[in-house]
């Protein structure tokens, strides 16, 4: 038995805040009130501490089969838990892809050797041929949650239809990487700073909005469900939201790093900020905070790509591969540039990352109640932390190394058990 004690208990699914003890029992709370006696239970005083839920990332990258040299399953788990994240969704973008039942098979056996829930995607195109669709009904029997091809956009319209018919029929959904490659540059960096400070034509806005707006209208037709991933553009927040009042089924996420910090930290960063989608600028950046404050973005993942270091070091920053490590720093994140600004509330922010993504994929997570998961998070929301790159993450490829935040999570507690401990 586990005893949380004193802690103040933030529940976005019931909406309740206040000092309760939580008794955990058998991967399950056993109870919630106050002043809970139990003598054999080991203690954690959670004094001045938040209580929450675990967090829900639909969005990170293991690398495993084929890339662990990035990372791999068992390290990219360590790194959750020490972000205070209890449930994942990996991507499909590994080597073999995530096409066929046998790749899929073998990374979810090695998904659970680990403490926390890990899930995964399987790709919407076999080898992400851009052509070819996988077996959706095989790979979704055989545990895929979901389907995306994350990472490379689809470009066929008509092969994007019929996949979203598809995952109508398998009563499931697609998640979109949205950057047309007809409509871009070189991708990772800002079309304004690349051209100003780069002399190279950049990722453009466009191939972002006009691929959303095309996909949400294609979901609309089909009263399919589409998830648009990593969303940037302050264009794609107004498209997003337009399609949900036409009644479309379409759902979207932002990045940490894309409400955190605009295009200008390429200056200060180098390549570990670059990213696909890019940094945008300040007006991008406060209009994904206003979606977030509307829900029209009703989730913070936080598109976790580690890479090593020696791929990071180039003389040319555009040469670098895109992506930068985040599961270690996204609390940190949400309550440094979200919460006390007064743009949400933590209540709010542990709704976007925890309950929502949890409801999107209909996991048993995402909320603390009597019965219920034994999936917690305890943090200090007034904590300051530095971040160091001494990550759990086998890459340290963060532009926020150096970089004082608020928030520190103090336990990771999945199935009962304490899997992080600062």
């Amino acid at each position: 038995m586990l005893l949380i004690k004193n802690g103040r208990l933030i529940d976005p699914k019931s909406q309740f805040d206040g000092l309760v003890d939580i008794l955990i029992e058998d991967k399950k709370i056993k109870k919630i009130d106050q002043d809970i006696q139990a003598e054999q239970a080991h203690l954690i005083d959670a004094e001045g501490l938040i209580v929450a839920p675990g967090l829900v990332d639909i969005h990170v990258h293991f690398r495993e089969p084929g890339q662990t040299h990035k990372e791999d399953i068992h390290t990219g788990a360590l790194a959750a838990a020490k972000g205070g994240v209890t449930t994942v969704v990996m991507m499909a973008n590994t080597n073999p892809v995530i096409s066929d039942v046998t790749t899929l098979k073998e990374v979810l056996a090695s998904a659970a050797k680990e403490s926390i829930h890990i899930y995964t995607n399987a790709s919407v195109t076999k080898s992400f041929d851009g052509e070819q669709i996988t077996d959706f009904a095989s790979l979704k029997k055989a545990g895929a949650v979901g389907f995306s091809d994350d990472g490379i956009p689809l470009e066929n319209s008509k092969v994007l239809r019929e996949a979203l018919r598809l995952a109508k029929e398998n009563d499931c959904f697609i998640s979109l990487h949205e950057e047309d490659p007809n409509l871009n540059g070189l991708p990772g960096l800002n079309e304004d700073i690349a051209r100003e400070h780069f002399n190279i034509c950049g990722a453009s806005g466009v191939a972002e909005y006009s691929m959303i707006a095309r996909d949400a209208m294609i979901a609309y037709d089909c009263d399919a469900h589409v998830h648009i991933q990593h969303l940037s553009k302050a264009e794609s927040v107004k498209i997003v939201e337009f399609a949900q009042k036409m009644g479309a089924k379409v759902t979207a996420e932002v990045a940490p790093q894309h409400f955190s910090k605009t295009e200008t930290l390429l200056l200060e960063a180098g390549a570990d900020a670059k990213m696909n989608p890019p940094l945008r600028k300040e007006s991008d950046r406060l209009a994904v905070i206003e979606g977030l404050k509307s829900g029209v973005i009703s989730i913070i993942a936080t598109d976790h790509a580690p890479h090593h270091k020696d791929e990071k070091k180039v003389e040319k920053v555009w040469e670098a591969p895109s992506g930068m490590t985040g599961l270690e720093t996204s609390l940190s994140l949400g309550i440094t540039y979200l919460v006390n600004p007064g743009h949400l509330s933590l209540m709010a922010l542990l709704e976007k990352m925890s309950l929502n993504p949890a409801q999107l994929y209909s996991f048993e997570a995402g909320y603390i109640a009597e019965n219920g998961p034994a999936d917690i998070l305890i943090f200090d929301a007034n904590a300051e932390r530095k971040v160091s790159p001494d990550f759990a993450s086998k890459a340290s490829n963060s532009p926020f190394i150096g970089e004082k935040l608020k928030g520190l999570v103090k336990y990771t507690i999945a199935d009962g058990q304490v899997v992080y401990k600062a």
